[in-house]
C-alpha cells in the first residue's frame, strides 16, 4: 500500500510539473447540461444522416450556427416532432430550422429541400466535390466563418457521426484528424469522441451525472510510446499503447477531473448516460 501511495504522489508530481511546461487544453461536455448563462463555450451543430439522440432539441437551441449535412436534413424534417409528439409537426419544423444545407445533395429528399428552401435555409450543393466527406464540407463552411471562431473553445458538435455504417464512422474519425487544431466532438445517443492532439496536456471535465463511467484512450494512426494520465480506474503510467497490442479500452471515469499527457494523438471516447438529459432548455 505505501508503494502504491508513494507512486500515486510521483505521478501527481509528474502532472504539476506538465502543467507548469505544457500547454494545458481544458474539454468540458457541458454542452449537455442545461442553458447555464456563465458558460463561455460556443458551439456550431452539424446534424449528420443518422438517427438523432434524444439530446439534439438541447443541442440546438444554444448552438450558435446550425448545419445540416446533406441528408441529416431529412433527420431533423422526420425525427424532430417525435421528440414533441404533444405539439403539431409543422411548428415544430418551423421552429427547428437549419441555417444552413451542405453536402453533395445524394441523400435529401426533394420535399424536405424545398420545405427549408421556403423558410430561408441557406443550399450550398458541392455535388462536384466527390472527394470529402459531408462533414468535411460542413466543418470548412464552419472553419470560415471566422466570426464564429472569436474564442478559443469553440467547438463543433457533430451528431449522428457515430453508428451505421463503418466506413461513414472511419470518414468521421478521420476527420477528427484533418482539423487537429479544431475542436471536434462526435455525438451519437452513447457515447461521445474527440481527438486529444499530442503537443497539449489535456484536462477533462466529466459531467457525472451525464457520461461515464466507461471510457477509453486509443491510438489511431501511430502508436504511443508513452501516455500517462490520472483519474481513471486503471491509470496509464509511461504506458505504450497500439493495436496489436495494449490499448486502453472498458476503463473506468474515478475522478471529475481527468489528465491526459500522450506523445501521440488519441481518441478520447465516454459513454453518455441514457437518463438526466433534458430535451430543451425550458428556462426563458
Amino acid at each position: 500500500m505505501d508503494l502504491n501511495l508513494g507512486e500515486n504522489e510521483i505521478l501527481k508530481a509528474r502532472i504539476k510539473q506538465l502543467e507548469l511546461a505544457m500547454d494545458v487544453m481544458v474539454h468540458s461536455s457541458s454542452f449537455l447540461l442545461p442553458y447555464n448563462p456563465a458558460e463561455e463555450t460556443r458551439y456550431a451543430l452539424v446534424v449528420l444522416n443518422q438517427n438523432l439522440p434524444r439530446f439534439t432539441p438541447l443541442l440546438w437551441e444554444h448552438a450558435t450556427l446550425r448545419l445540416c449535412a446533406d441528408g441529416g436534413a431529412n433527420r431533423i424534417y422526420d425525427e424532430l416532432p417525435l421528440f414533441f409528439p404533444h405539439e403539431d409537426a409543422s411548428s415544430i419544423r418551423n421552429r427547428y430550422k437549419p441555417d444552413v444545407i451542405k453536402g453533395d445533395m445524394d441523400s435529401i429528399r426533394r420535399d424536405v429541400l424545398d420545405f427549408y428552401v421556403s423558410l430561408g435555409t441557406q443550399v450550398i450543393d458541392e455535388s462536384h466535390d466527390q472527394d470529402t466527406t459531408d462533414l468535411d464540407k460542413c466543418i470548412l463552411y464552419i472553419r470560415d466563418s471566422a466570426s464564429n471562431l472569436e474564442s478559443s473553445r469553440f467547438q463543433i458538435l457533430a451528431t449522428g457521426a457515430l453508428g451505421g455504417r463503418f466506413d461513414h464512422e472511419a470518414g468521421n474519425l478521420n476527420v477528427l484528424y484533418r482539423y487537429p487544431d479544431t475542436r471536434i466532438v462526435l455525438l451519437s445517443d452513447d457515447c461521445l469522441i474527440q481527438l486529444l492532439p499530442k503537443n497539449h496536456l489535456h484536462e477533462l471535465h466529466i459531467q457525472s451525472s451525464l457520461e461515464g463511467p466507461h471510457c477509453g484512450l486509443i491510438p489511431i494512426g501511430t502508436p504511443s510510446a508513452k501516455t500517462t494520465t490520472s483519474g481513471l480506474k486503471w491509470d496509464l503510467s509511461n504506458t505504450e499503447m497500439r493495436f496489436g497490442g495494449l490499448i486502453s479500452t472498458s476503463n473506468l471515469v474515478k475522478e471529475e477531473k481527468i489528465t491526459v499527457e500522450s506523445d501521440s494523438d488519441l481518441l478520447w471516447t465516454i459513454s453518455i448516460k441514457k437518463t438526466g438529459l433534458p430535451l430543451e432548455n425550458n428556462t426563458p
